[in-house]
């Protein structure tokens, strides 16, 4: 079976339609594959848990079903069939230096699957409080720094950073790093 190395065009499904996600998985293959040609699509894939994450495990848990929603689909439609089915899930949580948001990235090679997990972006308390009430981070944001849609944009991370740094940047090398195990099979097994 040809290696991920060796293909001349690799595809992925991201499960998800935010451009971000998209982007993200596109420009992390890119990086580790320069000289293949890669093809990137977004689907709609439910997480099975909450559209806000409040724990670590919930966040990982909705990447995953996410990766393994895209690769259950892609048996049913061939369109959906790719080289790589990746999925991402924000989250938060408290930890013992205060709230913070992060996300989850799953990545199915081969039937395989390989987690990884972005930077973590310290939150106001203010921040926390309204998503312990019920709402998303993205719509806090939106309202705290007058923003429309800031999740499929730069996200917290480039508002909280002066754009320094944005969820797609951090999400794209959190999938580089997830790829680790696919990269170095031998080591890995």
């Amino acid at each position: 079976m040809p290696t991920l190395n060796s293909k001349n065009t690799i595809r992925i499904t991201v499960g998800s339609k935010n451009p971000v996600k998209i982007g993200a998985a596109n420009k992390a293959i890119s990086l580790l594959f320069p000289s293949a040609q890669v093809i990137c699509q977004g689907m709609h894939a439910p997480s099975g848990v909450a559209d806000q994450p409040m724990t670590d495990c919930e966040t990982k848990a909705g990447a995953i079903n996410r990766a393994r929603y895209c690769e259950q689909q892609a048996q049913l439609d061939a369109e959906l069939r790719a080289d790589l089915y990746v999925a991402m899930e924000g989250g938060v949580d408290r930890f013992d230096h205060g709230a913070a948001t992060y996300a989850y990235m799953a990545v199915i090679y081969q039937g395989e699957l390989s987690i990884g997990r972005s930077a973590q972006l310290p939150l106001p308390e203010s921040v926390y409080q309204a998503l312990e009430d019920g709402e998303e981070l993205g719509h806090v944001m939106d309202r705290l720094f007058n923003t429309v849609n800031i999740k499929q944009k730069g996200g917290a991370i480039s508002l909280f950073t002066y754009g320094k740094a944005s969820r797609e940047s951090v999400y794209t090398q959190a999938i580089v790093l997830a790829m680790a195990p696919f990269l170095n099979p031998k080591v890995f097994c």
